[in-house]
């Protein structure tokens, strides 16, 4: 595990929490290609934390460091003792979601409508805070529906940050809480990186890390001259060598020299885990955007897609995928 010294390094480039696609297995993959960058789980809720199966909900890879858990709740009692479950599993951070605006959250109370009660974010933190040693950072929008000023933002942060808390990663749009798509409340509402620029501005005690629409190295590389750093969402997942180019371009090297090699471990994790039962759809799904924009991606899409569901134990699907985009190509692919 490493030490709470070295998470500002780490922050300058995370992945996005994101349900059903972060799981241990994207994470993995994610690994490989970016060795330093922090990654979050999916949303767990506490109710899941504390009632459900764990080992499913939360078991991870060693490899996968670091990595920190997203919480969704909103009792601090709670909340305080998912933090002790996640510090005694061995994650790196703990994160309260306070930006998802989707209706599944909102009828559990928490997520974004929490902005509307920053009083209680506080005590939450406070909570998770007194519980554990780890870090206990909180993820946010900018606002909720009309109480979307500036003015409503930097409160809410100065009375969250009244916990302690010292790390807030911003998704820099505000949310809208009804008669719109988790979807759309991720392209419509405006993006407005100039908050988090004058947050910082205000607050240099505190550690801000961007997300929202940043899906080019020359973002990636502004929104790190001013804030502490950057977090990729659906760029990364959809485009994983996008990923890898942000670490070269943060940390100055990748996790492997090329995506033929990312190719052979992710072959080798398949196997491993093919071996214990897992499916190999639920690991090839997440490698479908590895050649994003190349000759052949086309058919190693398709390939994956036409073959993951035909033999569950088919440990060399990537590389009989890979074989089949140079052989369709007819040119070096790397």
């Amino acid at each position: 595990m490493i030490s709470a010294n070295t998470k500002l390094g780490q922050r300058r480039l995370c992945v996005a929490p994101m349900m059903a696609w972060t799981d241990r297995h994207c994470r993995y993959f994610h690994r490989i290609l970016a060795p330093s960058a922090l990654l979050y789980t999916e949303m767990v809720t506490t109710g899941a934390v504390l009632h459900g199966d764990r080992k499913r909900l939360l078991g991870f890879s060693e490899k996968e460091h670091p990595l920190a858990l997203q919480l969704g709740g909103s009792d601090p009692a709670d909340l305080a003792e998912c933090a002790r479950i996640a510090q005694a599993g061995g994650f790196d951070e703990v994160n309260l979601n306070v930006g998802c605006p989707s209706n599944r959250v909102q009828r559990g109370r928490f997520g974004a409508c929490l902005m509307l009660e920053p009083g209680l974010v506080r005590d939450c933190v406070a909570a998770m805070r007194d519980a554990v040693e780890i870090p206990v950072t909180v993820k946010t929008r900018l606002g909720v529906d009309q109480q979307d000023s500036y003015a409503y933002f930097s409160d809410f942060v100065n009375e969250v940050s009244g916990s302690g808390c010292s790390v807030f990663i911003i998704h820099a749009r505000k949310a809208w809480l009804w008669g719109v798509s988790p979807k759309e409340n991720r392209e419509l509402p405006e993006l407005r990186y100039g908050w988090a620029y004058r947050l910082k501005a205000e607050r240099p005690d505190l550690q801000i890390i961007l997300n929202g629409g940043v899906t080019t190295l020359a973002e990636v590389k502004e929104h790190v001259q001013r804030l502490d750093g950057v977090m990729l969402g659906r760029a990364a997942y959809r485009d994983p060598w996008f990923l890898a180019q942000c670490h070269g371009e943060l940390y100055g090297s990748t996790g492997v020299a090329d995506r033929a090699s990312a190719v052979l471990l992710m072959s080798e994790y398949a196997r491993t885990q093919v071996g214990q039962g897992v499916p190999v759809k639920h690991i090839s799904r997440h490698t479908l955007g590895l050649f994003h924009g190349l000759p052949g991606a086309r058919r190693w899409r398709r390939f994956i897609s036409e073959n993951a569901h035909t033999d569950a134990a088919n440990d060399r699907l990537l590389l009989q995928a890979f074989d089949a985009m140079k052989a369709s190509s007819g040119r070096h692919v790397v």
